[in-house]
């Protein structure tokens, strides 16, 4: 900065004016807004000339322009009465492709004087210097009017270059610092966009529950690109249905379905590009059916070529007409990872839904069997009995065929009932799955010699927790247990069995470990089987493993979280 003020000392500069001017580089070096820059030079070149009337005229890309024109002692009404701010033309052109400093006495007789429009303010004497950064012109200064008719002198003219090198080397640094800011703002987006695709893509590792992963698709985006709203449509048969939303929209959206035909989404499906929609004047657009905004920025949601739906987002929270070009660049790439969560959170529930069709159906089969097998059996028996008596003519043969059938009759209820409770035993739903598994042990040791060694400890059983497990814990404790030692009867040729269920650190662990002769590497039980068993399990948010330890038999470990049974719940479904 020193070679900047000693270039303006010497006979044209007292040293009054030298520290004004030094005083004044010191508070632009310092301004780091552009504007602010261009405002204050303005003031500092009236300032230091006396001039009445100050303007900056900035070139425009090419430099055979001014872009933009910045007064100072016009005030509104002449600046309307003025019209057209000036393109560069006549004397400030001269500046324009010549720049260098230019002082005259009277600018109106200047050659290159166009004469000023009607209502602009009488001006006579005229100075004017250029501002460059570095080797490139960035526009002119111009001082016009300094008091009493006087001309601008040659001190004048040394002020107003120093000046200007001043102010070439502020608006560097200003410039300097919105890059910075902007690089800096771009790499923070950049950042935010990277962690919120990475939440997203840990939602595929570690989330597979759809709602789950849109809900968290639709905030993690809406601070993205700071949305007052956001919301997640997939499309299904030619229809949206917006499934997640977050921000100001209404819950009550959720799950609206509306044709895709005919609207702004039809082409972010169709061609797999953002579309910015923005209403005139602030006006509302309509995004889709009941839903309206001042702006919205839809992005496609690809996976594998495939647009499974979009993701919108809603009015900038700055309160601007419109998103960018970098918040669609930044959605859309946000889109990507989402889509991709989207499809895996489809694909699981799809599989979990084929999953307990098939342990349906292999337990539907189950109990045809059952029924099949000992049910009909047993009355066909019981129908050819009373054929008989009916044949017979000896009354003591029809009494012996009688007693005969009432025995039948007996067992058949008894087999029913055993099926009933198989299905559905009442004790669950009534006392709880300690008491419901203490009875299935009971009734397994009436029908075979395997030795149940049985440890339950839950919280509520022992009085440590005042309320049950809910029902969907219950009921997967229980049928593990109940598969899984019918299992060991009808297959592992096992003398024992030990089952233990404990609670611990807000979750029930499972163990049921035989004796027996293990499972194969390829079998698979009957009726509700490894795969129902596992299914049951996950359900409840919990794990299953199966393993054959090295000393034979077989161990099934399982782990669910502890979950309180809703009000009523239990109630409600014994009286069912």
């Amino acid at each position: 900065m020193s070679d900047v003020a000693g270039s303006a000392s010497g006979e044209h500069l007292d040293e009054v004016r030298l520290r004004r001017l030094l005083k004044v580089g010191r508070s632009l070096v310092s301004e780091l807004d552009v504007e602010s820059v261009l405002e204050a030079v303005l003031e500092a070149a009236r300032d230091l000339t006396g001039a009445r009337y100050a303007a900056l005229g900035v070139l425009n890309d090419r430099g055979d322009g001014l872009e933009r024109f910045l007064t100072l002692g016009i005030d509104g009404a002449a600046r309307a009465r003025i019209g057209d701010l000036p393109q560069g033309h006549g004397v400030l052109g001269v500046l324009i492709k010549d720049p260098r400093p230019l002082r005259l006495a009277d600018v109106g007789m200047h050659p290159h004087s166009y004469g000023f429009p009607a209502g602009h303010p009488s001006m006579t004497t005229f100075l004017g210097v250029p501002i460059r950064i570095r080797d490139a012109v960035f526009g002119n200064l111009y001082l016009t009017d300094k008091p009493a008719g006087a001309e601008f002198d040659e001190a004048d003219e040394a002020a107003v270059v120093v000046l200007a090198e001043w102010a070439g080397h502020a608006i560097a640094n200003a410039r300097l610092y919105r890059s910075t800011l902007e690089r800096r703002d771009d790499l923070q987006r950049a950042v935010a966009g990277f962690e919120a695709a990475l939440a997203v893509a840990r939602a595929v590792g570690g989330e597979t529950d759809l709602d789950r992963i849109l809900e968290l698709i639709v905030k993690r985006g809406r601070a993205l690109v700071d949305a007052r709203s956001m919301f997640v449509a997939l499309e299904s048969g030619g229809r949206l249905t917006l499934d997640a939303v977050a921000g100001e929209l209404g819950r009550t959206l959720e799950h609206r379905s509306v044709d895709v035909g005919h609207t702004p989404a039809a082409d972010v499906l169709a061609f797999h590009q953002p579309v910015h929609l923005a209403g005139e004047g602030g006006a509302m657009i309509t995004v889709f059916e009941g839903l309206e905004a001042r702006a919205a920025l839809l992005v496609p949601l690809v996976f594998r070529g495939v647009a499974v739906g979009l993701l919108g987002a809603l009015d900038p929270a700055s309160g601007a007409d419109h998103f960018t070009a970098e918040d669609a660049r930044i959605l859309e790439a946000f889109a990507s990872s989402g889509a991709t969560a989207v499809a895996t959170g489809r694909n699981v529930a799809e599989e979990r839904a084929r999953r307990a069709i098939e342990a349906s159906e292999a337990e539907r089969r189950r109990w045809a069997r059952e029924l099949h097998d000992e049910t009909l059996q047993d009355l066909a028996s019981l129908k050819m009995m009373l054929s008989a008596a009916r044949r017979s003519d000896d009354p003591a043969n029809v009494e012996r065929i009688l007693d005969q059938a009432i025995e039948q009759l007996t067992f058949g209820i008894a087999s029913l009932r055993q099926l009933i409770t198989d299905l559905r035993p009442p004790i669950l739903d009534e006392a709880g799955v300690q008491p419901a598994l203490e009875h299935l042990v009971e009734r397994l040791g009436v029908i075979s010699d395997l030795d149940v060694r049985m440890n339950v400890d839950l919280a509520y059983e022992s009085g440590r927790r005042s309320y049950r497990l809910s029902p969907a814990v219950e009921d997967a404790i229980f049928r593990v247990v109940q598969e899984a030692l019918h299992n060991v009867v009808k297959h592992a040729q096992a003398e024992t069995v030990d089952v233990s269920i404990v609670e611990a650190d807000s979750r029930v662990g499972i163990r049921i470990a035989d004796d027996g002769v293990g499972i194969g590497e390829h079998r698979e039980t009957s009726g509700f089987g490894l795969r129902g068993m596992r299914e049951r399990i996950e359900l409840a948010g919990g794990s299953l493993e199966i393993t054959c330890p090295a000393g034979g038999g077989t161990e099934i470990r399982a782990s669910v979280p502890v979950s309180p049974a809703p009000a009523g719940t239990r109630a409600e479904r014994s009286r069912g």
